[in-house]
């Protein structure tokens, strides 16, 4: 495990046990001094200070007006530092992203070697019978080759695998969860692929919607493994200065464990959900049953997939890939079938939010949805495509005209330009991760991280947005740098831009007096340095609702949770 991984494991853990005081700071007042204010409001995008009176901003202006308007409140003074809106991810996976913290850590394993020495050595620590699940490997890392079921196999005996690649739409299952879920050799399906090898075996790689094979056998996880989770999740976004997520959901249980947590006011990170678009009718219930929920916790959206992902070549384009002539990838639904769910649950009033990776499933999502339009008439209904990551030419003004959301993921750019053109090629790639572009043509652009897919932290999203620098270091002025954006845009895309894209854009996104006290306290002015040092970013503290949910000062969480929250 390097030191990265090891944060990752440590640093949500450490946040909460080194300061879980239970004590509430809510009612205090706050002003934030000599750091440069960017406010997100276009109408007053600089400022000096803020004022926090409870949970809500009281002002935003001056120092002298804000010292003498809140004498006796405790000042925040960042000298040379950028003060912000709370971060708002526009898609996570919660409480996946939780389990992960804890789970084995497979995305920088370089070599076969490597990832078969990580799986080995996690099995040893945990009790035979017991599912070894995550993992979020990368075959990219070692040249490509898909790993086997025989790579791990004398490693997990006594343990079954389930270990996804880390964009979720493919996976590894080792001897023993085929057993388990009695697929030795079960029949190809629509929309994914059981991978097997030239003499017709299973190799243990299942895609898309063949992975459900598998999912069907792992044992779920208990309310208290949830909760765990959760606030594991939650502690370490608070680190990275989130105040707000679109948790993308998928799991049977989820909306239940973050209910708990918002009863016994354990949540420090505000949380829309979203249900699995097969599971409308059951969110249009727990809608009529108890509202939508509230600051903290939202409902009112419905996620669901068109296609897979370019790194496992399920992302459906119109035409082959470069590498792989005979394939054009693969939608995992029929068009018609969504069709009818979408406009089922766009007529009982909920936002849809659907994934779609290649050229092909962005311009068939964007078909159906200039349906849905024609169908039920113009209102505002914001409706989102997940990724929207490699697009047309053409398809690039729809997203203006039919007013979709492109709720994309920077850090993916950085990560996928590091072998995207081999897929391809040079001519696709122009319009893939198209910032700039949607931008121009008027589109509005939320950003998140897709964590557990990739980090949840905004700062590096901010520098994969502004300077395009791959993760490998080969390209150090920017891969397909024409869709480069600036600072603020990237800014607002966290912030403004994200709250619009869930409807709360009155009451967050923006340092507005009035709006919820969600701030962040940056180490430095981002548009000052260079950009080549945004990345380098701490974030110093971190207010939700007027609380202050992490201070990277102390390193300590001085009230993220109730001291018994973690026992």
């Amino acid at each position: 495990m390097n030191a990265t991984s090891a944060w990752l494991v440590a640093g949500a853990l450490i946040a909460c046990l080194g300061g879980c005081t239970g004590e509430s700071m809510k009612g205090s007042t706050y002003v934030f001094v000599d750091a440069t204010v960017w406010t997100g409001n276009p109408q007053q995008p600089f400022a000096e200070a803020v004022v926090v009176e409870g949970n809500r901003i009281d002002f935003v202006g001056t120092r002298g007006e804000a010292l003498a308007r809140a004498p006796g409140a405790e000042v925040v003074s960042m000298p040379g530092g950028l003060v912000v809106p709370g971060f708002i991810d526009t898609h996570v996976h919660l409480l996946a992203g939780g389990y992960r913290l804890s789970s084995v850590l497979l995305r920088d394993a370089a070599t076969p070697e490597e990832f078969i020495g990580r799986i080995g050595a996690y099995a040893r620590t945990i009790e035979p019978g017991e599912w070894i699940i995550g993992g979020d490997w990368d075959h990219e890392q070692w040249g490509g080759e898909l790993p086997d079921r025989a790579w791990i196999d004398s490693v997990t005996a006594d343990n079954p695998v389930w270990i996804n690649r880390l964009d979720g739409h493919m996976a590894l299952a080792n001897s023993a969860a085929l057993r388990l879920a009695d697929a030795g050799n079960p029949p190809d399906v629509s929309g994914g692929t059981v991978v097997r090898d030239a003499s017709g075996r299973v190799t243990g790689i299942f895609k898309d919607n063949a992975m459900s094979y598998i999912d069907r056998a792992v044992e779920p996880t208990t309310a208290a493994a949830k909760r765990r989770a959760l606030l594991a999740a939650t502690a370490y976004l608070a680190q990275q200065g989130v105040t707000s997520v679109h948790d993308m959901a998928g799991e049977t249980g989820e909306h239940q464990a973050l209910a708990a947590l918002r009863r016994e006011d354990s949540l420090r990170t505000r949380v829309y959900l979203a249900y699995p678009l097969s599971r409308w009718e059951s969110l249009v219930e727990a809608i009529e049953a108890d509202g939508r929920g509230d600051e903290w916790l939202r409902l009112g959206a419905v996620k669901a997939f068109v296609d897979g992902s370019l790194g496992s070549h399920t992302a459906a384009f119109f035409d082959p890939f470069d590498d792989a002539p005979e394939d054009r990838g693969l939608l995992v639904v029929e068009p018609e079938s969504l069709y009818s769910d979408l406009r089922a649950a766009d007529r009982a009033g909920l936002q849809l939010m659907i994934h779609a990776i290649g050229d092909r499933a962005n311009a068939t999502l964007l078909d159906l949805y200039e349906r849905l339009r024609d169908e039920g008439g113009v209102k505002d209904r914001r409706y989102r495509i997940e990724h929207a990551q490699h697009l047309r030419p053409v398809d690039i003004p729809r997203f203006k005209e039919l007013g979709v959301i492109a709720s994309m993921q920077p850090y993916h750019a950085i990560d996928d330009g590091r072998w995207a053109e081999k897929l391809i090629g040079p001519e696709r790639i122009k319009t893939t991760y198209a910032f700039r572009s949607l931008l121009d043509a008027g589109a509005h652009l939320a950003f998140g991280s897709d964590w557990f897919v990739a980090p949840p932290t905004p700062l590096q999203g901010i520098d994969a947005a502004v300077t395009r620098r791959t993760l490998d270091g080969r390209n150090p002025q920017g891969w397909v740098p024409a869709q480069k954006i600036a600072v603020a845009e990237a800014l607002a895309a966290y912030t403004r831009e994200a709250a619009y894209a869930e409807f709360r854009e009155a009451d967050k996104g923006t340092l507005e007096a009035g709006k919820l006290a969600d701030i962040v306290v940056l180490d430095r002015n981002l548009f000052d340095v260079p950009a080549a040092t945004i990345a380098d970013t701490r974030v110093m503290l971190t207010m939700v609702d007027g609380i202050v949910v992490f201070d990277g000062r102390t390193r300590r969480n001085p009230a993220t949770f109730k001291r018994d929250a973690i026992d």
